[in-house]
């Protein structure tokens, strides 16, 4: 999978995916005009939508009515280091759902694959390539930079 990322104006940065344009601002008192979700919005909102279709497929594959379903997420964020120090997801259960399947739809919705990311992360870098190889859409590395 790739992304690109481009730079309209301001401070909002697109990414291309699989297609799509995923846009993300600033709030106003950040730079931004607050016309769409800041990244970290979104990386809270993918791990949500993430649990929401696995609760969803769990419903559906068992033809369990959707109609009340939810899924809501918290970050309960640490001020002294500032960062979420703790997610939590909630599940709303449609009024009819099986009380022998709730273990079950919460262990479903725990094999969401960006929870798993999170859980077992991928090594990230950072390479700097060279203006005359992208023109050559071969990108020449001149630094690496690992994070761990």
């Amino acid at each position: 999978m790739s992304v690109r990322v481009s730079f309209p104006g301001g401070v909002v940065v697109n990414a291309e995916v699989a297609g799509h344009v995923v846009s993300t601002d600033q709030s106003v008192r950040h730079g931004g005009t607050d016309s769409a979700p800041p990244p970290f919005d979104l990386f809270l909102a993918s791990i949500a939508t993430c649990a929401g279709f696995y609760a969803l497929r769990f419903c559906q594959k068992r033809n369990i009515d959707t109609q009340g379903l939810g899924v809501s997420l918290d970050a309960i964020r640490d001020p002294e280091r500032k960062r979420v120090e703790r997610v939590v997801i909630q599940v709303e259960l449609p009024p009819e759902f099986p009380d022998k399947y709730r273990k079950a739809i919460v262990h479903a919705m725990d094999l969401c694959a960006v929870k798993r990311h999170i859980l077992e992360p991928p090594e990230f870098e950072i390479e700097v390539a060279t203006p005359a190889a992208q023109v050559n859409n071969q990108p020449e590395v001149e630094q690496r930079i690992q994070l761990l």
